[in-house]
């Protein structure tokens, strides 16, 4: 069942038609590189269709406008991805052991950073401090909360809220 009404497609056809065009010339300018803008001109759109509230495209007042918020969200998505298959590429290299993972593997592993990523992002300043302590420092709750200045039911909530994340990222 398709989640865009006929009253909708044909506003969004109309769209299409009369910004693609600058769309793509926009993003063209922007990262320099055809292909790229011509896949990134089509994933904004895309992700219209894929809207489960969709905006009423026929009453936009600035298409572009609505269109470059679009396609600067998929931008910065596109660099964050970049930022973080960099890092794990250099991560691999500082390795001992070399280690080469099939490309199957290394899209699973690099999907799976950027969820974890977003998990991060998600959580409050605070939750995602006291979460990377007790993870990365591998500090005790009690040095956490000395070395934060708060209390430690504070710093157990944190954790509590963290894990619960973490749960549901791994349960989805």
């Amino acid at each position: 069942m398709s989640t865009v009404s006929p009253v909708q497609a044909i506003p969004l056809t109309t769209l299409y038609r009369e910004h693609h065009g600058w769309l793509y010339g926009w993003l063209r300018g922007k990262l320099g590189n055809r292909a790229e803008a011509a896949d990134l001109a089509h994933d904004t759109f895309l992700r219209l269709l894929g809207k489960r509230e969709v905006t009423p495209l026929a009453s936009l007042r600035e298409p572009r406008g609505y269109l470059a918020t679009i396609a600067r969200g998929l931008l910065i998505d596109r660099y964050r991805r970049q930022a973080l298959e960099h890092a794990y590429l250099e991560a691999l290299a500082q390795q001992a052991e070399p280690t080469a993972a099939c490309a199957e593997t290394h899209a699973i592993i690099i999907e799976t950073l950027l969820a974890v990523d977003r998990l991060l992002d998600s959580l409050g300043a605070r939750t995602r401090t006291i979460f990377l302590l007790a993870q990365i420092e591998e500090l005790s709750y009690a040095d956490i909360s000395r070395r934060l200045g708060v209390s430690l039911p504070t710093v157990k909530k944190h954790l509590v809220r963290a894990y619960t994340e973490c749960l549901m990222l791994a349960a989805a």
